[in-house]
């Protein structure tokens, strides 16, 4: 069976407390055949410190808003 998962850094987007942030450069095992991204514990971890830490982001990014309707 071909192994259809491989590891790359990816961009990983979320909404916490209604704002959304973006952190670049995460390690990620992705399915080549979905897209589908995943991430191990540690990584998912380092993520929510980052977030929730209070750490200064290295850049800030202007982000265009749509309703759907």
């Amino acid at each position: 069976m071909k192994e259809t998962m491989v590891d790359k850094t990816v961009t990983y987007t979320l909404e916490y407390k209604g704002k959304l942030y973006v952190v670049e450069q995460v390690p990620a095992r992705v399915c080549q055949e979905t897209g589908d991204e995943f991430f191990s514990p540690d990584t998912v971890e380092h993520i929510q410190r980052l977030i929730k830490g209070g750490k200064r982001p290295d850049r800030i990014i202007e982000t265009p808003v749509f309703k759907y309707a």
